[in-house]
């Protein structure tokens, strides 16, 4: 078994954090575990699909039935057959006159669904972090993989992307192969973005000019950019729009070092990605269930939809208290 890793801050330095809001977080935390459930008349109304107009064999079950059910079944971690007797014991205990899409149904649409994603409440700039993370989606796990020697079938994985604003929101997100560039993957995840960018922060791998001349289109008349520069990095090209930040954050680190240049800028708040990856893998797990890469897509976006509900229904407040 490895060794853990030690922090390079003495304990006796490390900041402490209180949470501020506790009796709402604690209140917040019991409603995540509330399994009452409900159909309202609209999503009744819209369970079976509308005829499409074209020949052929037609849709019994409409996208919305579909997610719902896969909702329910990246919740509460359950197989396509659980998911079947799941939602058909709550469209029984409702007294509903509703079919149940089979197993079968829901492995197939699951490819094709679009899923509806929840919208930020708040209309204001974005204050965004960036990261990816790696999940897994066949094997038996690390202690397989030691015990057998090396396999390409249990090392298989996807590489998660989240744009995560303040407050833990996911504004943005993308489920791409293991070998992608998070550069280019960082380019693309903010032009889909539709409300402006007033800051942004994002580790070494997205020191790009490309996300740069991104984050020109995107970000707000002085956009606070911290990108820590590689450690190779050297000035280079013409100094014109964000650039001008990561020219100016070179010359800063040559000053004082990499380490307070990082405490005077913010590189810090890239934690909060982290922190987002940290409640993906505990909430819904570390690996994708789907065995298509349609259906993974489709699966880690339905697990965003619920940590953006989740984070709706409250998150901690803290703040830094001296030792």
């Amino acid at each position: 078994m490895a060794a853990r890793t030690k922090s390079k801050v003495t304990l006796k330095y490390k900041t402490k954090y209180r949470v501020r809001n506790w009796a709402a977080y604690e209140k917040s935390l019991r409603r995540r575990g509330d399994i009452t459930i409900w159909f309202d008349a609209a999503a009744v109304r819209s369970w079976n699909a509308r005829p499409s107009g074209r020949p052929g064999g037609q849709q019994q079950y409409s996208d919305l039935a579909i997610q719902t059910a896969l909702t329910l079944r990246s919740l509460f971690h359950l197989g396509l057959r659980q998911t079947e007797g799941f939602v058909g014991s709550l469209i029984r205990l409702m007294g509903l006159d509703l079919s149940v899409p089979d197993h079968t149904t829901l492995s197939r649409r699951g490819r094709t669904i679009d899923v509806l994603s929840r919208g930020r409440k708040n209309d204001g700039p974005l204050h965004l972090v960036i990261d990816s993370t790696g999940l897994k989606i066949v094997g038996g796990g690390q202690w397989s993989s030691d015990k057998h020697g090396d396999s390409k079938k249990r090392r298989q994985w996807r590489k998660l992307h989240l744009g995560i604003d303040v407050g833990g929101f996911i504004a943005v997100s993308a489920l791409t192969g293991s070998s992608e560039d998070d550069g280019c993957v960082g380019v693309d995840l903010l032009g889909r973005l539709v409300a402006p960018v007033a800051s942004f922060r994002a580790d070494g791998a997205y020191d790009t000019r490309a996300v740069y001349a991104a984050l020109d289109e995107v970000g707000m008349p002085g956009i606070d950019i911290a990108i820590p520069p590689r450690r190779t990095a050297s000035s280079s090209g013409p100094s014109v729009g964000t650039w001008q930040q990561r020219e100016a954050a070179l010359l800063r680190i040559d000053e004082v070092g990499r380490r307070q240049w990082r405490k005077e800028s913010g590189a810090h708040q890239q934690a909060r990605a982290e922190n987002g990856m940290y409640r993906f893998k505990q909430i819904l797990g570390p690996r994708l269930r789907s065995r298509s890469e349609e259906g993974q897509r489709r699966e880690a976006m339905i697990g965003v939809n619920i940590l953006n509900r989740m984070t709706e229904l409250g998150m901690p407040e803290s703040h830094a208290v001296r030792s």
